[in-house]
């Protein structure tokens, strides 16, 4: 991507400093020219590419998290009863997220659609008699929201292997097992969906991009402007940027730069890197037989992040079968950072949040420390949980992406480790970061629409701002869980917008 001719009064001080270009800084900047398309943005990178951590699509499981198959989103209370009200929040984000999509690919007229997402089943898979129960109490407690009807279920050993053949083949007869599955699901490859939107960026007036700048300082002054200061990698030349709004969204490099800021609202933030990685087939016969995401259930103790799950992926137009993740650690906050990223990251302010924090998850350190020490046969153990019949000739190993799990101060608690994502904003909105993982990426539309209601609280509630609002997300300021019809009518837009073709509440 090049960077367009820009004016020095343009380049040195914009209206918006977004630092990252990854998925949250490329929908942001979409969002914010819609809304204002005279303001001015500067997109500062460490990498030479847009998109190459977290976004990329070898580095994140590209489901466009819904809530379909994910069971952590579902857990089950002490009573035996099911909470959806985070699964029923999600499937909405990422209603929102598609809306938007569509948005842009109707304006935009944007081809070639099938680059970043596809159709593709989503299927949670079970075995053992508790869990089985379990996963027919959550069917049934999901359909009761019109987000999730269509959701079949089913214990029938013939139904299942037509759905995740390879899954079934080579089981144990008499093993009691039962699935899910949600034709409506999703594979999106946020890197290509991020570049694309940078892309049109690009074409906008008044967008300058700076690759290959690491940001070394920030700081806001007596004038209330944000100074970015940022070395070019290649040349050591420094880049001076001034703005009255800055974004943080450089994904694991957020977390050092909201401590930079000075916040108070930042203070006690922590994090914890974990490290990835699939195993990838390279048979091409064993792809494709499989057409679906199965997603299990972590097992006890273990943490959200290692819930596994067998992936059909489509990246750069081929079909791709992923297994994992398996997680490691890594003091890197990114997969192209330093080793010397966590222990940089620690200050008075956070030292005691994250002491607490790691005191209370020793669970998580020993398997962390399991996962490293895992040898090539435990991985395929492992995988033939889901794939009995799997030849480890047509898999091999494949380094996913970093991720900073967020460690936050707790009253009442003293430090927690918390495994979603944070928005974290100064008072006067002018500084915002986001901190955390999954699902980021797939609910990035309802992020940064919150974020800009809370940093730009004056003009996001004028009348022109509030109809671009309803323009972009039709389903904006409505509740999607309490209007069936709603549901209905934006699964039948987007779904024929964005090329997906598939039955809707079928």
């Amino acid at each position: 991507m090049n960077t367009p001719n820009s004016s020095a009064d343009t380049e040195l001080n914009p209206d918006v400093i977004l630092i990252g270009a990854g998925i949250m800084s490329a929908t942001l900047g979409m969002m914010l020219k819609e809304l204002q398309p005279d303001l001015r943005i500067a997109v500062v990178e460490r990498l030479d590419v847009a998109a190459a951590e977290s976004s990329d699509a070898w580095n994140n499981a590209g489901t466009g998290h819904s809530a379909f198959c994910e069971l952590n989103y579902t857990p089950e209370k002490a009573d035996g009863s099911i909470d959806t009200s985070k699964a029923i929040k999600i499937a909405e984000q990422f209603e929102q997220s598609k809306q938007f999509w569509a948005f842009l690919a109707q304006k935009y007229q944007v081809k070639e659609l099938s680059r970043f997402i596809n159709h593709v089943p989503h299927l949670s898979f079970v075995w053992g008699p508790d869990n089985v129960e379990y996963l027919r109490k959550r069917q049934a407690a999901l359909v009761k929201s019109p987000l999730f009807q269509g959701m079949q279920f089913s214990t029938d050993k013939a139904e299942l292997q037509q759905w995740m053949p390879l899954v079934m083949e080579g089981r144990d007869p008499q093993q009691p097992v039962a699935a899910t599955r949600m034709d409506l699901g999703t594979d999106v490859n946020f890197g290509s969906l991020t570049r694309g939107m940078f892309y049109l960026l690009q074409e906008k007036p008044g967008v300058s991009f700076y690759f290959n700048h690491e940001v070394e300082k920030i700081k806001r002054k007596e004038d209330n402007q944000w100074r970015v200061r940022a070395e070019n990698r290649a040349t050591g030349e420094t880049l001076k940027l001034k703005a009255p709004f800055v974004f943080i969204g450089a994904g694991g490099g957020s977390l050092p730069l909201l401590i930079a800021s000075g916040i108070p609202e930042g203070q006690g933030f922590g994090g914890f890197p974990v490290s990835g990685q699939w195993l990838k087939c390279t048979n091409p016969n064993v792809i494709a037989r499989h057409d679906a995401k199965v997603y299990g259930k972590a097992s006890v103790g273990s943490p959200p992040m290692s819930v596994p799950h067998l992936d059909s992926r489509v990246i750069n137009g081929k079909k791709e079968l992923l297994f994992g993740p398996y997680a490691g650690f890594s003091t890197k906050f990114l997969k192209k950072g330093s080793y010397f990223d966590l222990p940089f990251s620690i200050k008075l302010s956070n030292m005691r949040p994250m002491i607490i924090a790691g005191l209370k998850n020793i669970p998580l350190t020993r398997y962390l420390i399991n996962q490293v020490r895992q040898s090539p046969e435990d991985r395929l153990a492992a995988l033939r949980e889901y794939l009995p019949q799997a030849n480890p000739n047509d898999w091999e190993l494949e380094i996913a992406g970093q991720r900073v799990q967020v460690i936050k101060k707790d009253k009442k608690e003293g430090g927690v480790l918390e495994f979603g994502t944070e928005v974290v904003s100064a008072a006067d909105g002018s500084i915002a970061a986001l901190l955390g993982a999954s699902p980021g990426a797939s609910t990035a539309v309802s992020i940064m629409l919150g974020l800009v209601q809370r940093c730009f609280p004056q003009q996001a509630a004028t009348p022109a701002w509030q109809a671009k609002f309803k323009e972009m997300i039709p389903s904006f300021g409505l509740s999607l869980n309490d209007n069936p019809q709603l549901v209905e009518e934006v699964r039948v837009h987007t779904s024929e917008v964005l090329g997906l073709n598939t039955p809707v509440n079928s």
